[in-house]
């Protein structure tokens, strides 16, 4: 409470008790603390909303109120803005509602564009009328259409320097006024997409409702608009988030006189380090472990660094307000500089990284810097495909960093040790789990998914649920339902998900007389009714660690025919359904369309197999049941977790090889910044993890290419091969790059200092 404010909030008051509750609530749970809330009254009239003004404004000292005669909204702000001790203002009404990370993501992001004068993020209309609003800023544009909202954090000097806003005796769009004399002077922004940080209450009997269907009101906004949208010559450009381009070679910075936002440290605090927050299997595990961690016990905080649309974002935000989706409001360039303030901010003592490729190479830069910072990581799967082992490869690089790896099956822990050569004890196989309560075909009405179908329940059905991508093979599905069907007259395969297949698939069908045998339902979020009408769930993966479906569907008492890849044998057998040898080369034939009689067979008897016998069908359903209730429960992997943390801050032998490493690393000087800025180069150039795909912005409809992603360049053969033979040339460079110079020389120095045998 006695640190010095960055930020100060101005808030214009006039008789708004009726909401104003809900305002306050959302300033007092913001991430960023270090505020001031100057909350101008404007000669209200109401005793009741002064004394609710007065009650919670005497309940935290950051909060000035000052009272003015009754002038208006605009002179309201002024005098706030003038009264504001900080470098940045954010302008926020008595009515509107903030995402918790409102401030901190604005002052981020403003701070890091010095030449820009305010920032603003994509807002949800809400009450009398709803909406998303997230629009691509147009300077030109905004001469005849206000596409901003009133809430933006401004520098203060900025707005001084344009006469703050404008005042007027009657109501008129004073806030499009003001972002216009910005303009005019010269003053442009920065704008955050795909993060919808700001509620703008909307209300019919609102005092600037009356200027939009009076027409002489109207009439008389418009002249005073345009009058000062004639002032706006040649614009300059916003810079909108996400961005792509970033400085090469740029130097790593390190955050200042940092405060953390804490009382006290009672709790173990630990910050996920992961790509995004979409449907998946991976995604669920971390969803499943955040959600169920004792939150008495730990603070949980979560970062992304890749740009997604994180459409599971909301199931987070109910398990934490901590979430930073860094592409939305940072270059690549200030990752470091603003985890290294995350780190120091929120005091964390472990940090926790999974398939997040920057994350990955950020830990020798982070290990140097916090020598008391335990780091961890989870491994889902190897990928030979990708980077000759994707994620499990980093995992293996960084293995001198990194304290503890864990991987959801007993095939990568093997992969690890013998290929990648990671010490044993520094290898541990957790399951991922399963929430064997939810998921119990007892608890769930059967017929549902016949009647979504509108099929006779007589039909025996195939689901084949997952995200439709090659690494899923749903082509091969496709020849698998072929077959099965001529056996099994009535059969129906079912497909729930969406990927970038998803029409090829559909087309595919139809060419194959099979539109009475599959049917895609697309992407469901409750998926229980599905298992529990079926007989047979069919996996039949390029690669899986040991997938989510497979614990869902046995849990479910619902047969698994699945690929013998990655770790399904440790849940997979033929007590419970069946595995089918992987017959292709993985790294040479990803997402090849033909595939062997002898493969084709080998699901297709084994599906009929179980279709054909009702006594079988139990056993097997019986069985899984009992797999998952004996080995495979959520509740022992998070058990597991909790109990893993807290060995790892109470071990002081952990903590001393930490200091150790530490100091190794600072004898290497930049080593460990330069890893991270040659990697963001290399993964820039290979496009490893990038998404490829288009978004239309409604205002210019033109299509723009966010990031490449290989789910679009793997979707035609021809597209396939060319990309492989530039992936492969990158791959050698950063083998390359990985061997001689981290992993080398790293070794070396552990060595040199004893922390490492030869």
């Amino acid at each position: 409470m006695d640190q010095k404010p960055l930020i100060s909030i101005i808030t214009a008051f006039y008789n708004a008790g009726a909401y104003f509750e809900q305002t306050y609530n959302c300033v007092m749970n913001q991430t960023f603390p270090w505020f001031e809330w100057i909350i101008v009254d404007d000669g209200s009239t109401d005793d009741s909303s002064l004394r609710l003004l007065e009650k919670l404004a005497s309940k935290d000292p950051r909060i000035k109120i000052l009272h003015q005669n009754n002038m208006g909204p605009s002179a309201a702000r002024n005098n706030g803005i003038n009264a504001a001790t900080t470098e940045y203002v954010y302008i926020l009404d008595a009515d509107d509602l903030e995402e918790p990370t409102s401030l901190e993501y604005n002052y981020w992001a403003l701070m890091k564009n010095p030449k820009k004068s305010w920032s603003f993020t994509a807002s949800t209309g809400f009450q009398e009328k709803e909406y998303l609003w997230d629009v691509r800023f147009d300077p030109e544009g905004m001469k005849t259409q206000n596409t901003l909202s009133v809430s933006a954090l401004i520098r203060k000097q900025d707005a001084l320097s344009v006469g703050g806003y404008t005042i007027k005796e009657e109501a008129f769009d004073e806030d499009w006024h003001f972002w216009l004399k910005l303009m005019a002077k010269g003053y442009s922004c920065v704008q955050l997409r795909n993060e919808y940080l700001h509620w703008y209450r909307i209300l019919n009997s609102g005092r600037m409702a009356s200027i939009h269907t009076d027409n002489q009101k109207k009439e008389r906004n418009k002249k005073i608009i345009s009058e000062q949208a004639a002032f706006v010559i040649n614009p300059k450009d916003p810079i909108i988030y996400p961005i792509t381009t970033y400085e090469e070679f740029a130097n790593i910075n390190e955050s200042k006189d940092v405060e953390s936002i804490y009382k006290e440290h009672k709790k173990i605090h630990v910050l996920f380090v992961l790509p995004w927050l979409v449907m998946g299997g991976a995604d669920k595990f971390n969803l499943d472990l955040i959600t169920r961690l004792d939150k008495s016990k730990f603070e949980v905080s979560i970062i992304t660094t890749l740009e997604r649309d994180n459409d599971w974002l909301q199931r987070f935000r109910e398990v934490t307000p901590e979430i930073f989706n860094l592409p939305n409001f940072l270059s690549p360039n200030d990752y470091p500089e603003f985890i290294d303030y995350f780190i120091k901010s929120r005091e964390i003592d472990i940090l926790f990284a999974s398939n997040s490729t920057e994350g990955y190479y950020l830990l020798p830069w982070i290990r140097k810097n916090f020598p008391h910072l335990a780091i961890v990581d989870y491994v889902h799967m190897e990928e030979w495909y990708w980077r000759n082992g994707g994620h499990a490869r980093s995992s293996a690089i960084m293995g001198e960093i990194v304290e503890k790896t864990y991987v959801c099956n007993s095939v990568t822990r093997d992969v690890m040790i013998q290929q990648f050569h990671r010490n044993p004890e520094s290898v541990e196989t957790v399951h991922i789990g399963i929430d064997e309560v939810q998921f119990d075909a007892s608890k769930v009405r059967s017929g549902i998914l016949y009647e979504e179908l509108g099929i006779s329940e007589k039909r025996p059905i195939v689901l084949f649920i997952c995200r439709l991508h090659p690494q899923k093979r749903p082509f091969l599905m496709l020849k698998i339902a072929k077959q099965v069907q001529k056996k099994i007259k009535n059969v129906a395969f079912v497909v729930i998900g969406d990927g970038s297949q998803k029409e090829e698939l559909i087309s595919a069908t139809k060419t194959m007389e099979l539109d009475n045998t599959v049917y895609f339902l697309g992407s469901k979020n409750e998926v229980r009714p599905y298992y529990k009408d079926t007989k047979v769930t069919l996996i039949c993966s390029i690669k899986e660690g040991l997938a989510l479906t497979a614990y869902e569907s046995c849990a479910m008492g619902v047969p698994v025919v699945s690929a013998d890849v990655g770790g399904q044998k440790d849940l997979i057998d033929s007590s419970v359904g069946k595995l089918i040898p992987f017959m292709l080369d993985e790294d040479k034939h990803f997402d090849s369309r033909d595939f062997s009689d002898k493969e084709i067979n080998a699901y297709t008897d084994a599906i009929v197999e179980i279709l054909s016998d009702e006594e079988k069908w139990k056993e097997l359903s019986l069985n899984c049941r009992n797999r998952i209730e004996q080995k495979f429960t959520i509740k022992e992997m998070v058990q597991y977790f909790e109990n893993e943390f807290q060995r790892l801050i109470q071990d002081e032998t952990l903590l001393k090889q930490r200091e150790e490493k530490s100091e190794c690393l600072r004898k290497l000087g930049m080593l460990a910044d330069e890893i991270y800025t040659e990697v963001l180069m290399e993964h820039e150039e290979n496009h490893a993890e990038s998404s490829h795909y288009y978004k239309e912005d409604l205002n210019d409809n033109i299509k723009n290419i966010i990031n490449q992603d290989r789910e679009i360049l793997e979707r035609h053969e021809k597209s396939i091969n060319h990309q492989w033979e530039i992936q492969k040339w990158h791959e050698e460079r950063i083998k390359r790059l990985e061997n001689g110079t981290i992993k080398g020389i790293i070794k070396r120095v552990l060595r040199k200092v004893g922390l490492l045998q030869k």
